[in-house]
């Protein structure tokens, strides 16, 4: 349809310029006006120098407001061919959208108002000073095709305001149509493409301007041929003043008259070349949105094939980088496999060797000492092993619930200092400390702090050669918060460590072997649970190193102040005197070789001790007791026919003196925070964890 249009328009326009040339154009000067107007307005356009215009500038391409703020359109060209025949100077102002009423016109000083609907029974019945026509089409309606044009349809018509002739027509020739106002032409055309109106009525040259729009495709154009569009000029003069003795009126008839005379000099040709013009210099533009309208589908097509392969390309990439880093995660975890297996056959084969040696010499004591010496060290070493792996879980599984306790950070920092010197010193490294604490009482959980400094330094031994030095720096600052911040510094001047490698210190599994001297054992979880735990604690460790110059860690953690906690000398002694007295022990414990090993470690520190193989035996044995016979039970939590949960809630609940005060410890493998926490519900004091430490088991059971 677009392209018929087109075709036509041209056939038209090249017919017009065919006419416009063959037509002869007078040229107009002082002479010609002396014949044309008459000495009375010749008089008049000597004397008036600007006449004030207002247009209106939703019209295009008739009339608009162009790029300098100037009238635009086919009416400039033709209203600055009058003023070429007349004399006459014009300055056009655009004129506010809506209904404009006389009394605006009047009080903005206007002389008249251009591209106004001619309508003479309107001028003849209202006293309406208007011009001749200056330019003629038609009106023409808009619908959406297949629209049933009857006289006495109901249809809803979009009027755009300031068109009053053209309502008041409407209202007397067609009054089934209801009339909707609209801001603009534009905005009439968009409310017939969306349904809201059924058809638009307006001139043809502004509709055909809009209509090249895409958006519009949709509407056709049908032609009213009972319907003239007739435009001229009004002259602005109080509605009341119809004298032709009044000055104004007067004025105003000799304004209109000069400008009829001058539209009576245009031919109908000259006025069509102006149309042409118009129309070609100011065609709509085409833009970028019309286009993505037009060819909305294809866009829409290959923007959703776009977006598919964009998808495809962001799950390749995903599952490459998931691959990549899969097998990352696998060969990590494989050499950290590796190396748990190298490191824990390592002391079991030492351990075995131990075994066999002692089982050789069996008299020589002074031998067995020594193997006996050996296995304790080795057996420590492969609990560290397991130790370190169960925390990596925990962690990982945030079941590790931190202490909140005093802390003496002094007495802690030289406990830790007194265990590594030695060690220090025997692969001859310098250790030193400075430690400055000016707060060194506070709340936290001395056990992961000192796991956490016992970590670093022992990475820092490790790493450092013969010669070298470790240094332990301690401060500490108080924050907005009004916690109490301490800095520990552990530097080295150590092998270091890469950069690439520094990105990930602190992974699980993650050891840089290929700096490691050999016996430098270790699974490589160490600095990760340092670095879990500092950041449970609210703080964080973090790391400087240069390769071949050392590294520097760093752990910060916030704690709140305690109040400075000891013992008096009275306690101390009543402490001491209490060894003596050693307390009766009650062993719950299936296993029956561990049963007789803590049996006898504990009758040659001087407990008495009775040793039962489950739960309900050890209700039986405690009740068949006197009152106050057994001051402690050892309790093994998984245990044939009464496990320990269950033994220690009947032995609570016993009718006797001392079932709620005898104590009960949980002695069991089982570390989860979890069965902590049930062991306490179920009425136990305290929790060893397996393997038994013996010297902390002997300091619980003498207090």
């Amino acid at each position: 349809m677009k392209n018929r249009k087109i075709w036509k328009s041209g056939a038209v326009i090249l017919s017009l310029l065919l006419i416009y040339n063959l037509i002869a154009f007078p040229v107009y000067g002082n002479e010609i006006q002396k014949d044309l107007f008459t000495e009375e307005e010749q008089a008049y356009i000597e004397k008036e120098s600007v006449l004030k215009v207002g247009y209106v500038c939703d019209r295009r391409p008739v009339s608009y407001q162009g790029e300098n703020g100037e009238l635009a359109g086919i009416s400039r060209q033709i209203f600055d061919k009058i003023s070429e025949i007349s004399g006459l100077n014009f300055e056009y102002v655009a004129l506010p959208p809506g209904d404009i009423t006389y009394e605006y016109l009047l009080n903005e000083g206007f002389d008249l108002v251009t591209s106004v609907e001619y309508n003479k029974e309107n001028q003849n019945a209202r006293g309406i000073l208007m011009s001749d026509p200056y330019l003629s089409s038609r009106k023409v309606i808009v619908a959406k095709e297949g629209l049933n044009l009857r006289k006495d349809a109901h249809f809803t018509v979009a009027i755009s305001t300031g068109s009053q002739t053209l309502k008041k027509v409407l209202t007397n020739q067609y009054p089934n149509f209801k009339l909707v106002n609209y801001p603009s032409i534009e905005d009439c055309l968009k409310a017939v493409n969306q349904g809201d109106a059924d058809l638009l009525i307006q001139n043809q040259y502004v509709v055909e301007y809009w209509l090249y729009k895409p958006i519009y495709n949709d509407l056709v154009v049908i032609p009213m041929l009972e319907m003239l569009d007739q435009l001229c000029f009004s002259a602005v003069v109080p509605l009341e003043i119809t004298n032709d003795e009044d000055p104004v009126w007067r004025e105003k008839k000799q304004q209109i008259s000069i400008i009829n005379k001058a539209i009576a000099q245009m031919s109908e040709g000259e006025v069509s070349g102006y149309i042409i013009g118009s129309t070609l210099e100011d065609m709509y533009k085409y833009s970028i949105s019309d286009f993505l309208y037009q060819y909305r589908y294809t866009v829409l097509i290959l923007g959703i094939a776009f977006v598919v392969i964009c998808i495809l390309v962001y799950v390749a990439i995903h599952f490459r980088i998931r691959s990549i880093r899969d097998r990352s995660d696998a060969k990590a975890k494989g050499d950290f496999l590796s190396a748990m297996s190298h490191e824990i056959r390592t002391p079991l084969n030492g351990l075995i060797s131990l075994n066999y040696l002692m089982s050789q010499n069996v008299d020589d004591k002074e031998k067995i000492k020594n193997y006996l010496q050996q296995s304790s060290t080795v057996s420590q070493y492969l609990l560290a092993l397991v130790n370190n792996v169960l925390d990596m879980s925990k962690l990982q599984e945030n079941k590790i619930a931190l202490e909140h306790e005093p802390v003496d950070l002094q007495l802690l920092l030289e406990t830790v200092e007194s265990v590594e010197r030695g060690s220090m010193e025997e692969k001859e490294i310098k250790f030193r400390s400075d430690v400055s604490l000016s707060y060194p009482h506070i709340l936290g959980d001395e056990v992961r702090i000192q796991q956490i400094l016992i970590n670093l330094l022992d990475n820092a031994r490790k790493y450092t050669e013969a010669g070298g030095s470790v240094t332990v720096t301690v401060s500490q600052s108080w924050n907005l918060e009004g916690d109490i911040i301490t800095r520990i510094e552990v530097a080295d001047d150590g092998c270091g460590m890469s950069e690439e490698f520094q990105k990930k210190v602190f992974d699980p599994f993650a050891q840089e072997r290929d700096t490691v001297s050999k016996g430098n054992e270790g699974t490589g979880l160490g600095l990760s649970i340092s670095s879990m735990l500092a950041e449970r604690m609210g703080g964080t460790l973090s790391l400087e190193s240069r390769l071949k110059e050392g590294s520097r860690f760093i752990f910060t953690f916030p704690a709140r102040p305690a109040k400075p906690g000891g013992e008096d000398a009275a306690s101390v002694e009543t402490q001491k005197s209490s060894t003596h007295d050693r307390p009766h022990i009650l062993i719950a414990e299936d296993n029956e070789l561990n049963g007789e090993i803590l049996t006898e470690l504990l009758e040659e520190e001087g407990f008495p001790v009775l040793l039962v193989e489950n739960g309900k035996k050890a209700v039986e044995a405690f009740a068949a007791s006197a009152v106050g016979e057994y001051g402690v039970i050892l309790m093994d939590l998984l245990m044939p026919e009464m496990n320990g949960f269950e033994a220690a809630k009947a032995i609570r609940s016993l009718d006797r003196a001392d079932a709620g005060s005898v104590k009960i410890f949980a002695s069991t493998a089982n570390t989860m925070q979890k069965d902590r926490a049930k062991a306490f519900e179920s009425g136990m004091d305290d929790f060893i964890a397996k393997p038994i430490d013996i010297g902390d088991l002997i300091k619980k059971l003498q207090n």
